[in-house]
């Protein structure tokens, strides 16, 4: 195929961007979850003032269109990587749109965990931080795999659109060659690639949840 290295090389920035990015959204957004699961009205460690203070902070950062906030944090892209454009500057609005998500998942699956559980362990004597670490992160670790498995693929569909504006990867070489240049047959390979990895990803993700719940 004609253009088979440039959608080699674009396959390889996509992965880049994707995985450092879901690892930093990941490691960013399991603060705020740890501590919305802590100071829920049910949770360990009741707190209002601070639930509903991050809960609200999470919404706003969530109900930021992407496409937008590529734009809105230029600024902040330059000051940490020392330009707006290219593979490794996408890495920051990627990071930034994902990270609420992943806080909210990582949330979800950590709040599903059964309470009966966590009350035996307390029953025991365990400290919030035991039940924490040993109770609800080990309970609900299938959930967040399954969780963090959406965020990637979530972030495969932002890592596109990044390369809509200069980002790099499969997007940037669909909009530079398969839009501008009408080579519809570039699209067609570029979408495929991006429709297979979402399914290789899925599939990986529901294997590790299969194999923890044995």
């Amino acid at each position: 195929m004609q253009y088979a290295e440039l959608i080699y090389d674009a396959l390889l920035e996509t992965l880049y961007m994707v995985s450092v990015s879901t690892i930093f959204a990941v490691i960013i957004g399991a603060i705020p979850a740890i501590i919305l699961t802590l100071t829920a009205p049910n949770g360990l460690k009741p707190n209002e003032g601070v639930y509903k203070t991050l809960d609200f902070i999470i919404n706003i950062l969530r109900s930021f269109p992407f496409i937008i906030l590529l734009v809105a944090v230029v600024p902040l892209t330059k000051i940490i990587v020392g330009k707006s454009i290219g593979t490794t500057a996408a890495i920051v609005p990627l990071t930034i749109a994902a990270a609420p998500f992943a806080a909210r998942v990582i949330e979800s699956s950590l709040r599903e965990v059964n309470p009966g559980v966590i009350e035996a362990a307390r029953s025991f004597g365990a400290t919030n931080f035991q039940i924490l670490t040993r109770v609800m992160l080990k309970e609900a670790l299938p959930s967040i795999i399954l969780g963090i498995t959406l965020t990637v693929i979530s972030v495969i569909s932002y890592s596109a659109m990044a390369g809509a504006i200069g980002g790099g990867g499969l997007g940037d070489i669909a909009v530079k060659y398969g839009y501008h240049r009408f080579k519809t047959d570039i699209t067609v390979y570029t979408v495929i690639i991006l429709i297979i990895l979402v399914q290789v990803v899925q599939s990986l993700g529901n294997f590790i949840y299969r194999k923890l719940t044995k």
